[in-house]
């Protein structure tokens, strides 16, 4: 029997206002307090990468605006490629911030580590070690660099398809997940190579590189991502079994 259309409106509004208040991957859509500082002042933009191992933003999909993350947001690596909206607390710090009040969204592609001496990276915090392009979106370059912030989880907005990227050598096999849309940050991935009948479950080896024991040389390979949000995909034959260690497939398909 089918849904009333007096119910079918009540579950639409139910599952609204369900989105609102939890947000991407169950956090809250609510602004959250933080701090900012910035790196790279002399550094090519192209060139920030960090403990996610992407090689290099651009070529992964994310562009000049990325971030390091708190140990407290990083999540062991879990938090590589997510996305958040980011904007300096003009309440707090009117000097320090853009009269603008603008935003700017940033990806997570490093980790700030702490000093275990109360510093900005030291768990509780939430900070954000943020690209120089980045920080000037929204503040000045003054008070030493650290400047409050609220922040928010956002989904990722991607151009193109997934990509894989295939690393390692020999019969260890690693494989970088990158400019992923949705919620952008990895739970789970499963491989399944042409040679192969089942999908096999890959293990997060660091920040968005994920590898199999299995020998998956001279095999067209698939390939099955799951986000933190929920959403799985499957990506059918996007690597050749011609690919080469150090090589880049885009999929068609984008979360």
């Amino acid at each position: 029997m089918g849904m009333s259309i007096r119910q079918f409106l009540e579950f639409t509004v139910i599952s609204i206002i369900s989105v609102l208040i939890h947000g991407i991957n169950g956090q809250t859509n609510r602004w959250i307090n933080g701090h900012a500082t910035f790196y790279g002042v002399n550094q090519d933009p192209s060139t920030f990468g960090g403990a996610c191992g992407y090689d290099n933003p651009y070529h992964a999909g994310f562009g000049a605006h990325t971030t390091a993350l708190s140990a407290a947001l990083f999540r062991n690596g879990e938090a590589c490629g997510a996305c958040y909206q980011v904007r300096c607390n003009y309440r707090v710090a009117p000097k320090w911030c853009l009269p603008t009040r603008a935003f700017v969204t940033v990806t997570a592609t490093n980790f700030c580590p702490p000093n275990g001496n109360g510093g900005w990276c030291d768990s509780p915090r939430h900070h954000f070690d943020m690209s120089l392009p980045a920080f000037l979106r929204i503040a000045r370059q003054a008070n030493e660099g650290v400047v409050p912030v609220l922040y928010r989880r956002v989904g990722c907005r991607r151009r193109g398809g997934v990509r894989f990227t295939l690393k390692g050598q020999s019969n260890f096999n690693m494989v970088m997940i990158s400019n992923v849309g949705g919620s952008g940050d990895i739970k789970s991935a499963w491989m399944r190579g042409s040679g192969t009948r089942t999908w096999v479950p890959m293990i997060r080896n660091w920040g968005a590189n994920w590898s199999t024991r299995f020998d998956i040389r001279s095999q067209t390979l698939s390939f099955r991502v799951t986000l933190t949000s929920g959403k799985t995909m499957a990506f059918y034959n996007v690597v050749p079994s011609s690919w080469k260690f150090g090589q880049t497939f885009a999929s068609r398909n984008q979360f």
